[in-house]
């Protein structure tokens, strides 16, 4: 026997169900000359007769009634699983991850995404911190958050920040007796705050500019750590000079707990891009994110 189409099976459980073909032709779009020939062919197909026409209407036959018991909670369930499928793709929900590094993720990623999570609770969003520049399709992210210099060039980059300028700084405490670096040079006279990369396994090199010369300077010190967070801590500490993000520490300048040394040196570079793959199909939600972290300039 012929496998019917589905398409078949769909125009009989209609007609059947509404016991009109007048009534299942407005629902499927059709004609009731085309719902009578699609009918004649599953009939035709299965070699049995599934539809009698009376007076009132229509009416299955014996072996009509059988298929369309056996069909019509299939039916159902199809219908139900299609309607979840519209539903999902139609509605903001589900849950997008993000791999960062701890300052994008405080100081652009979550005062912006408290608000979206605020305004509608079937989205989630995962933040995972995490320096190394991982494979985000392989790691199963849905996008990744990095300077703009460190996307890769097959990703769609989306810019979340403005430029950022670099800051070194020291307490009071540690500069007091000891002369402030006037050149990058003089780095190596002081005990620097060194932060090591997963990626490269190395120490992260210092980088320097001033009148179109650019310099990457390998610092020394007692302190490593792997995060941004600690490195503040310990410049607070008085354990040495720490280059950071000035946004970080412009309150602790404000308020004397830190000092800029190299100030003319120290370079803007491009702020922070959400990127991912440029063949992701994006869901309400993932788009909302997007949107909402967008930077647009005043």
């Amino acid at each position: 026997m012929a496998r019917p189409d589905f398409n078949h099976l769909q125009a009989f459980i209609l007609v059947a169900r509404e016991r009109s073909f007048t009534r299942a032709a407005a629902q499927l779009g059709v004609s009731q000359s085309a719902l009578s020939h699609t009918i004649r062919t599953l009939e035709s197909k299965l070699g049995v007769r599934l539809l009698t026409r009376t007076t009132r209407g229509v009416a299955p036959t014996e072996a009509g009634e059988k298929l369309y018991a056996s069909l019509e909670p299939h039916y159902e369930g199809i219908e139900a699983g299609l309607s979840a499928l519209g539903d999902a793709r139609d509605k903001p929900a589900g849950t997008i991850r993000i791999t960062t590094h701890d300052h994008a993720a405080a100081t652009v990623l979550w005062p912006k995404l408290s608000k979206v999570l605020a305004a509608y609770p079937d989205i989630k969003v995962e933040i995972s911190i995490n320096y190394g520049l991982i494979d985000i399709v392989a790691e199963r992210f849905d996008a990744g958050v990095r300077l703009g210099a460190q996307v890769a060039k097959d990703m769609i980059a989306v810019r979340i920040s403005p430029d950022m300028k670099r800051a070194v700084v020291g307490s009071p405490a540690y500069l007091s007796g000891r002369p402030p670096p006037r050149t990058p040079q003089d780095l190596v006279r002081h005990n620097c705050i060194n932060m090591r990369l997963p990626t490269y396994g190395g120490l992260a090199p210092w980088e320097f500019s001033k009148d179109g010369k650019e310099l990457q300077v390998q610092v020394e010190g007692q302190a490593i750590f792997n995060t941004t967070p600690q490195k503040l801590q310990a410049a607070l500490d008085g354990a040495g000079l720490a280059s950071l993000p000035d946004d970080m520490v412009a309150e602790h300048v404000a308020a004397g707990r830190l000092q800029r040394v190299l100030e003319d040196w120290c370079p803007t570079y491009p702020g922070y891009h959400l990127y991912y793959p440029s063949r992701r199909q994006a869901s309400p939600a993932f788009a909302l994110v997007v949107e909402a972290l967008r930077w647009r300039p005043d």
